[in-house]
């Protein structure tokens, strides 16, 4: 190439027609083995060639008519808000009142730990101070006869 030579530029003009189209080189595909999203065309000049082509629109939705909201879920939106609230002041006052329930359970505690030891003391105290003296048993027997009946008492 050289840099002195001109070019003629040329452009296809729109209304010629091919008058011999190239013969096709390899046999037509069998259907089974076009590719989806081709199809088999026939072009305006007689030409059969495969060519991609458009998927149909797609249908639009059909809009669902509006249906009304059920009074269970009325009654639930109304009630939610209410119930978080009534939640959140829990939580607030358990926040404040934490200080004194914890003292409340140390002093239930001392107080069980009191009662108990109170009863086990007072226990071994009692059987302590009631069986100060030895038990004394006395029995008295007596029978009629040789085939009698035998009777008895006893006495501490």
């Amino acid at each position: 190439m050289h840099p002195d030579t001109t070019y003629e530029i040329t452009t296809h003009r729109t209304g010629a027609r091919v008058l011999h189209p190239e013969p096709l080189t390899r046999p037509p595909m069998a259907p089974h083995e076009i590719p989806p999203g081709v199809e088999l065309v026939t072009l305006p000049g007689g030409i059969r060639t495969l060519a991609y082509t458009q998927p149909p629109p797609a249908a639009a939705p059909v809009a669902r008519a509006a249906q009304p909201v059920p009074a269970w879920a009325k009654t639930t939106a109304l009630l939610a808000p209410t119930i978080g609230a009534g939640i959140g002041a829990g939580g607030f006052g358990l926040h404040y009142a934490a200080p004194g329930v914890i003292a409340m359970t140390d002093a239930l505690w001392a107080a069980v730990a009191l009662i108990a030891t109170t009863c086990a003391s007072t226990a071994y105290l009692l059987s302590r101070w009631r069986h100060r003296t030895p038990a004394q048993i006395t029995q008295n027997i007596t029978a009629h006869g040789l085939f009698g009946r035998a009777n008895g008492t006893i006495n501490q």
